[in-house]
């Protein structure tokens, strides 16, 4: 392939910033802080491709959630060496809607919140559940609805142990589910899609419509794999 070749399948910074809605300047940014590759060289012009695209949109979901950088910089380098477009894109559309904005707060301003003052074991298991969100510079990302269901589980006795082995759960099986959905829409999908003409705007329009719907089902499953142990529960009582 030519480099002219190869060029007409990438975009120019302008390009790439009327697409993902940012600055050069935010583009820019996000590179030198590692964030996004650097660009791609062809002669002395610099290129970008759907990897580009998708690592910006990614970061541009995470900042619309709240995300400090620190906070960014921590989920990026959670992501998968060498994950695909595909991958980085579910981890955008997976991302948990939240009702309310989340605010900045220090140790005093979420006591403050709390409405009593909180012990370190206490923040540990606010953490563990994603409750309180650590900025990594002694301050937190906090919502009011999800601190008022943390102080309830930590009023009823929940022990800091089952707090992080909560947190292994979510984050071992939250990469497994997306790495398995990243796989079927590579594999089954994304061909289907292509053959049928769709551009790269219509594959991405396919994930954040799979969002919500991921979401539902995933909280269904949930519910029923609950209720089935419940009942399994009782009738194992029952025959004793």
């Amino acid at each position: 392939m030519s480099a002219t070749e190869e060029s007409d399948e990438l975009l120019t910074l302008d390009e790439l910033t009327a697409r993902v809605g940012l600055s050069i300047r935010n583009v820019r940014f996000y590179t030198s802080r590692g964030l996004v590759p650097s660009p791609i060289r062809i002669g002395r012009q610099g290129f970008y491709s759907e990897d580009h695209v998708a690592r910006l949109e990614l970061l541009r979901e995470l900042q619309s959630h709240g995300f400090t950088l620190a906070a960014i910089e921590r989920y990026v380098d959670q992501l998968p060496d060498g994950a695909s477009p595909e991958t980085i894109a579910l981890h955008r559309t997976l991302l948990t809607p939240r009702s309310e904005p989340r605010a900045t707060a220090d140790r005093a301003e979420l006591d403050r919140r709390a409405g009593r003052r909180l012990t370190d074991p206490d923040v540990d298991v606010l953490t563990s559940l994603g409750a309180i969100v650590p900025n990594g510079d002694g301050t937190f990302q906090v919502s009011g609805t999800s601190l008022v269901l943390g102080l309830g589980i930590i009023d009823l006795g929940f022990p800091i142990g089952a707090a992080k082995r909560t947190s292994e759960v979510y984050r071992r099986h939250g990469r497994q589910i997306a790495e398995e959905l990243s796989e079927i829409f590579r594999s089954e999908v994304r061909p289907v899609l292509e053959q049928s003409g769709a551009d790269h705007d219509a594959l991405r329009e396919m994930l954040q419509r799979i969002n919500p719907m991921s979401i539902a089902a995933l909280v269904s499953a949930y519910e029923e794999a609950v209720e089935e142990l419940r009942r399994a529960s009782t009738a194992r009582r029952h025959t004793r």
